[in-house]
């Protein structure tokens, strides 16, 4: 079986990797919900025991490092949320807009990506990676752009509410 080509137009980063900027283990913590959370992977793995499981979802954000929370958040002996399936992207989505908000070296960081389609190059996640074949549904790419196209449009709102004479 042949593999896609790498996209020469596109910005590779891998969402597990801590010293990735973009990723979500990177230890760039924010208030959400009323609390401070130590990176994205932090807020992610506990959101899906929101509904179900409070006292866990503590236990995640006290995590003493993001793949311990990533551990604990794919126990597969608590009960998830039931509506995660539907959720899980919007909850990806606020965490890292609100990464970006309370850092502006990675908001920069995602605006100096250009228009290049943004890829999570993990090779066994089809879901929020590329997957092997570079066939997967590279979500947390997709979610990295929109984000980025967010910050892009709250910097012409700016210009524009600052040109307004």
């Amino acid at each position: 079986m042949l593999f896609p080509e790498e996209d020469a137009n596109a910005h590779y980063i891998e969402r597990q990797a801590e010293d990735a900027l973009l990723g979500s283990c990177s230890s760039h913590a924010f208030r959400l919900e009323g609390v401070e959370w130590p990176s994205v992977e932090h807020y992610f793995q506990a959101m899906k025991f929101q509904t179900t499981d409070p006292e866990y979802m503590e236990k995640i954000r006290l995590a003493k490092h993001p793949k311990a929370a990533r551990r604990l958040g794919r126990k597969h002996s608590r009960k998830l949320r039931k509506d995660w399936k539907q959720v899980k992207k919007i909850v990806m989505t606020r965490a890292v807009y609100t990464k970006c908000k309370a850092h502006p070296e990675v908001a920069s960081a995602l605006l100096e990506t250009g228009d290049d389609r943004l890829v999570n190059n993990q090779q066994y996640d089809y879901f929020w990676g590329c997957g092997r074949d570079r066939r997967g549904e590279n979500t947390y790419g997709k979610v990295l752009m929109d984000v980025r196209n967010k910050l892009r449009e709250e910097a012409l709102e700016a210009v524009s509410s600052n040109s307004v004479v």
